[in-house]
């Protein structure tokens, strides 16, 4: 092996780990309050060898989103493997309790928040457009549901982070309770 596919494979090797620790370190700090910096430190490696891996910020926080939408698929995925019945209601409605599972932990859905935040970024907001189009595109053809139906399930998904972000399950008020209803939140 000659040293320079030696340091390609050292490269390609770190890749997934610096996406990891910018999943988990734009997902607290957002694209303005996270630096290169803090990515690398997580990382365990020079913020000079993060800019050779991602020659941007925005880049780096997009292959954290893409991180993101890849855990999503996997995890849906799973839901609707899992579906006790094979029809489109049931397959999305275990789609989105795996959903609903896969965010209680907030990393996921903070990092998609942040991202819609800074969208006008073209990087950043292309990124979280193809992301929902992977979802989008995997909840229609695994499902076989209807549009409507993927969009409710879509639209839900959205509900869903509103209540998680916002911590309105934590209020047992008539206003929460309205927004909640027959919203699945994990124990």
């Amino acid at each position: 092996m000659t040293q320079r596919s030696s340091i390609l494979s050292t490269a390609e090797s770190r890749r997934p780990i610096v996406a990891s620790a910018a999943l988990d370190e734009f997902s607290r700090g957002g694209f303005h309050g996270t630096t290169v910096a803090t990515v690398a430190r997580t990382a365990k490696i020079s913020p000079a060898y993060v800019f050779k891996l991602f020659p941007s910020k925005e880049s780096l926080f997009v292959v954290a989103l893409e991180s993101c939408f890849a855990e999503i698929i996997e995890a849906i995925a799973q839901g609707a493997d899992e579906a006790p019945e094979q029809t489109p209601e049931a397959i999305l409605y275990a789609m989105g309790g795996a959903y609903a599972e896969l965010i209680s932990d907030r990393r996921l859905l903070m990092l998609q928040a942040h991202a819609m935040s800074v969208a006008d970024i073209p990087e950043i907001g292309e990124a979280l457009r193809a992301g929902l189009e992977q979802v989008t595109s995997f909840a229609k053809s695994r499902s076989g549901g209807s549009d409507d139906q993927v969009q409710s399930f879509v639209a839900y998904g959205q509900l869903c982070h509103l209540l998680v972000a916002a911590r309105v399950d934590e209020h047992d008020t008539a206003w929460a309770q309205i927004l909640s209803h027959g919203i699945r939140h994990p124990q």
